[in-house]
């Protein structure tokens, strides 16, 4: 059984072993979170490209070999060679962050499909089972979950920012931030409005 975590990567090196579309799905995420990237494969998708040539990731075009994560943070192994992903799991040190894309128990840990909608982020894992029930939950999930669910997301975040800084009684805060996360509040729509009128009433 994993342990979820959200972990911050931000500047962070990954490394990302393999230029296929795997790598350009894993390659995508990484991105967001701003992460460090260099790419190892002697070949790799025109979009692994256009990220070289824009300088959004390194790409060092050449088959794989131990020294290339000596520094890495995380690794990625996400070729379609079976005895390159072992080589990659052989190479890598105890303290290093490594998923073979092929093998979830040579992993120790595993990218989840995951649907985003602003601050909101909604990971799904089937242990490595089957990632492609995994990414069918995700879909049902991005419908349930649409952008508007975001713009509300964030509309608590400012929200519950003002409401640290201005409100100094715990009990009135904690009334307020039920109050708001309520789904009979996200309803109504004119969430700005509507947070006003709500604390005349409590102010």
């Amino acid at each position: 059984m994993g342990y979820p975590v959200m972990l911050h990567i931000a500047n962070q090196h990954v490394v990302v072993i393999g230029g296929g579309r795997v790598a350009e799905r894993k390659i995508k995420g990484l991105l967001e979170a701003e992460a460090k990237i260099t790419v190892v494969a002697p070949s790799a998708t025109g979009g692994i490209q256009q990220l070289a040539a824009a300088g959004a990731l390194v790409w060092r075009r050449k088959t794989f070999s131990p020294d290339d994560i000596k520094e890495a943070w995380m690794v990625i192994a996400a070729t379609n060679n079976r005895e390159v992903n072992e080589a990659v799991a052989a190479a890598a040190e105890p303290y290093q962050l490594i998923n073979i894309a092929d093998d979830p128990e040579r992993s120790n840990f595993h990218v989840p499909a995951v649907v985003r909608r602003g601050r909101l982020t909604i990971a799904v894992s089937t242990g490595g089972a089957s990632p492609t029930v995994a990414q069918q939950i995700r879909r049902q999930l991005a419908e349930q979950y649409d952008e508007d669910c975001g713009r509300y997301i964030e509309f608590l975040y400012e929200c519950r920012q003002f409401i640290l800084r201005n409100v100094s009684d715990e009990r009135i805060r904690k009334k307020l931030f039920k109050a708001i996360a309520q789904e009979s509040f996200r309803k109504k729509g004119n969430w700005e409005e509507e947070f006003h009128r709500l604390l005349e009433m409590i102010l």
